[in-house]
């Protein structure tokens, strides 16, 4: 069987990147079962509500929805069940330090296989104020505000040149 070469999308937490300000990101593996896999495989997840929670040097990844396997039996998984994360010991105590600080948490922010391995992209995050979130959506619109008048008058440029 021919092994699995790149990066496959499978869910991504596009809420993260609005509600909270990512200060670090970090990659790691997730401890799964065998349905749990197949149900990934079939490219069903949700991160919304996920967290990461650090236990005595261990990291887990909590809410998580990956729904039931369809073909799976009594070895089934519950669906939002917590999964180990694997980090290095450094990364786990630089992280346990940082979020202690207040304002800090940890969210996943994606969901994928990299050559045929299960990983999540997590990250240290503050969260963000009310009007920082409408801050960030405005310059959001006036940088694709900016984009469109500069492609326009290349467009208007490249139109006379002919």
């Amino acid at each position: 069987m021919a092994k699995e070469k790149g990066r496959k999308l499978i869910a991504q937490n596009k809420k993260a990147r609005h509600d909270y300000t990512i200060i670090d990101t970090y990659e790691a593996g997730l401890v799964l079962t065998g349905t749990e896999v197949k149900s990934l495989r079939q490219g069903r997840a949700s991160l919304v509500d996920g967290f990461v929670q650090l236990d005595g040097g261990e990291a887990w990844l909590h809410n998580v929805h990956v729904p039931e396997y369809s073909q799976g039996t009594w070895t089934n998984h519950s669906a939002r069940r917590r999964r180990k994360l694997l980090l290095h010991r450094a990364e786990i105590e630089k992280l346990v330090s940082k979020s202690q600080e207040t304002g800090h948490t940890i969210v996943p922010l994606a969901l994928y296989f990299k050559d045929g391995r299960a990983k999540v992209e997590i990250a240290l995050a503050k969260g963000k104020k009310e009007y920082d979130k409408r801050q960030t959506l405005r310059e959001k619109q006036d940088r694709r505000e900016a984009d469109r008048a500069i492609s326009a008058v290349k467009r208007k440029e490249r139109a006379s040149l002919r």
